[in-house]
């Protein structure tokens, strides 16, 4: 788990999520969840998360309504096995007579939208099978009071939204503005992102499986590299902020000798630069390989913009190692494999296929429960019902001086660079 110092307290009230008006206070008989980063802070909190999970209280009868279901941003492992979770839930554990599913995100609600799909258990029934997402995706901003418009013409009193923290913070705009009408409208966020970065979220789904097939890349990489005399293997892995990545997949295949992650900084030149200490390496031992996240180095490479979603465009850096390494070191054969969207695209694993079924479970009994602008999490093992503007506060990083980082440099021996 990454730690950070207890300078940052959360703040006690945060932990409290929102229910629809009119409902009694939350009862549960699981056992709260305590809120803390570090050994020292668990001894001195008091703080709790509200665990998630079936509840003797509804806020819906489940004649007559209707559900929505959304998803945003990019391609993740385990998007189907989420919506046919969430669908089978309702329909099945609540009664839910009707789910609609919403096509390619945020714009699904917007005027001139796609016509949304009803998610009947026939629909959904083999689409775990699957990578990608039934209901497609987009990224960037819809107007909010249009999509809630949309959801009130709908009849929609159920919302689940699945995707990351912009998908979230637009989650929570459409709560507010519904609770604004005072439309019951019980909206629940399922933590979408492959970078494993949202704050106070221990886990999100999709991110063991690119762990997983992270490995292979590598594995491929590492072979290539020893193919030839000096030969580089560059492996450029998912990860804009945070590296996490990387640095799981660098310590669960030892064969990685630098790993790269946008955490720490990073220097081609001199004589603690990266190209000094490949240039040993591949004296000493003919070979070396690279996993590098997306997101390190942004230094070195220019920046293209924004996207849909405002964004960075972020500069290829697994590109331009490969360049300036074939460029700076002397007989070195580059070999450079980007498996970004093989790994987006694919079909969850076991493990994560697991996790997003209790996923889909939570966000279900959370929104029959009345539960509104929150987001399932996960935390010391636990299933937790958290409010969205305390996992969007800020973005979840590896720390440099924490135990993540501190196995990967065990694992690649690397120095500091620069």
């Amino acid at each position: 788990m990454t730690t950070r110092p207890a300078t940052t307290p959360l703040r006690p009230h945060q932990t409290t999520p929102t229910r629809l008006p009119g409902l009694a206070e939350d009862r549960t008989d699981r056992p709260a969840v305590l809120v803390a980063r570090t050994d020292a802070e668990l001894e001195a909190t008091t703080a709790t998360f509200v665990p998630a999970g079936r509840r003797a209280d509804r806020a819906f009868e489940p004649t007559g309504v209707r559900a929505g279901i959304v998803t945003c941003g990019g391609l993740c492992p385990g998007l189907n096995d989420v919506i046919r979770s969430v669908t089978l839930t309702l329909r099945h554990d609540h009664g839910v007579e009707e789910v609609l599913g919403y096509r390619y995100g945020f714009a699904g609600l917007a005027t001139g939208r796609a016509a949304p799909i009803a998610l009947t258990h026939d629909a959904v029934d083999a689409i775990h099978r699957h990578g990608g997402t039934l209901l497609g995706s987009s990224r960037g901003p819809q107007d909010v009071a249009e999509m809630v418009d949309t959801l009130a013409a709908d009849g929609v009193s159920i919302l689940i939204c699945i995707g990351g923290d912009g998908t979230l913070r637009g989650a929570s705009a459409i709560a507010r503005e519904a609770l604004g009408r005072d439309l019951r409208l019980a909206v629940v966020g399922v933590p979408k992102t492959i970078d494993n970065d949202i704050d106070w979220i221990e886990r999100s789904f999709g991110f063991i499986t690119a762990v997983q097939r992270a490995t292979e890349a590598i594995e491929v990489a590492h072979d290539e590299a020893r193919g030839v005399d000096r030969g580089v293997g560059i492996v450029r892995l998912m990860g804009r902020h945070s590296g996490f990545i990387a640095a799981q997949a660098t310590i669960a295949d030892p064969d990685v000798n630098v790993c790269l992650v946008p955490e720490i900084p990073l220097e081609l030149e001199g004589p603690t630069g990266l190209v000094a200490h490949l240039d040993r390496r591949l004296d000493a031992r003919g070979h070396a390989v690279i996993a590098v996240a997306e997101g390190a180095g942004q230094q070195l490479v220019p920046t293209e913009g924004r996207d849909a979603s405002g964004n960075a465009r972020l500069g290829d850096i697994g590109a331009h190692l490969r360049d300036e390494l074939a460029r700076r070191l002397t007989g070195a054969s580059i070999r450079y494999i980007d498996p970004s969207y093989l790994i987006r695209g694919c079909r969850a694993n076991a493990e994560d296929s697991a996790f997003c079924t209790a996923l889909g479970q939570d966000a279900a009994h959370a929104a029959i429960a009345g539960f509104t602008d929150v987001v399932i999490g996960h935390w010391s093992g636990h299933a937790t019902i958290l409010p969205i503007e305390l996992a969007t506060g800020r973005r979840r990083q590896l720390d440099p001086h924490g135990d993540v980082w501190a196995r990967v440099v065990a694992t690649t021996r690397q120095p500091t660079f620069g």
